[in-house]
């Protein structure tokens, strides 16, 4: 907090679920009980605030003990902007895993747009948009677009700026039918310092220029480095193929569990699917 300080920035900040520890208040939350308050407004109940002359919703996480007088405070605003920390359901939460659970988005179809953070992948639908992290915090962030907005209180729209630093990478190796050089060339180790790095090895016929390929990528200083033998997605022909494979998963155990003959809440299922889907795909191998 302290650059934002030394620069004069005034930082209006949304109570989230990641700052409360307790499901029933907001009001003890790391917001207020780790940083001065000298430049941070902190909205941990529902207000209206004006920015430029256009008046703006700050809504918090929004749990069982303030639901109602969030909602009364949606359904009587005369605000047509809402920024907030909303979990809404049917939409992507990380690539390949939708939300399935949440609040219905009837009640905020009143307001032009709705800009919200919790969910990590950037998404829009209609009047709603999802932000998405300004950076990568784990392998379900990889090859997502991540960065942040700027909303213009004049034309009403957001402009998205990418973050231009990743930190998970992915390195493909495959030497069949390839030269030493074909096999080298084209990999930038460098920008792999500091970074996290899966090795996916697709055909190794030559360990020694394998051993050659490691032995620059741990020059470059990399965080972590795991090293996959990948014999599942073989016949792949591109990383978007991988990555709709992903989605066809879980797409089948949805559909699994909707075929089932059961008691149990299918919607819970499949977010308990989908909850072990996302953190097997962040293990090291």
């Amino acid at each position: 907090m302290q650059p934002c300080v030394d620069l004069g920035i005034e930082l209006h900040v949304i109570v989230g679920n990641h700052d409360i520890p307790y499901r029933n208040t907001n009001h003890i939350n790391a917001m207020n009980e780790l940083f001065d308050k000298q430049n941070i407004h902190i909205y941990a109940d529902p207000k209206d605030i004006q920015f430029d002359g256009v008046d703006i919703t700050m809504m918090p996480w929004i749990q069982n003990t303030n639901y109602k007088e969030c909602m009364e405070h949606i359904s009587h605003t005369k605000s047509q902007i809402l920024f907030g920390h909303l979990e809404l359901n049917g939409f992507v939460m990380h690539l390949g895993q939708t939300a399935h659970e949440g609040m219905d988005t009837k009640p905020f179809e009143k307001f032009d747009m709705v800009c919200s953070g919790h969910f990590h992948h950037k998404s829009s639908r209609d009047n709603i948009h999802y932000l998405g992290n300004p950076y990568e915090l784990t392998w379900s962030c990889y090859n997502d677009q991540r960065g942040f907005h700027i909303f213009d209180s004049d034309k009403r729209d957001l402009t998205f700026i990418q973050n231009p630093y990743r930190m998970f990478h992915k390195i493909w190796y495959d030497d069949l039918d390839k030269t030493m050089e074909q096999v080298m060339q084209g990999i930038d180790y460098e920008s792999y310092h500091d970074t996290y790095v899966k090795v996916i090895v697709q055909n190794k016929t030559n360990p020694y220029w394998f051993d050659m390929m490691l032995d620059n990528l741990y020059k470059a200083n990399p965080a972590n480095v795991s090293i996959v033998d990948d014999n599942k997605h073989m016949d792949a022909q591109s990383e978007e193929e991988i990555f709709n494979e992903a989605e066809d998963t879980l797409t089948s155990l949805y559909k699994f569990v909707d075929g089932m003959n059961t008691e149990v809440d299918k919607k819970k299922l499949n977010q308990l699917f989908a909850n072990l889907y996302n953190e097997a795909q962040n293990l090291e191998v």
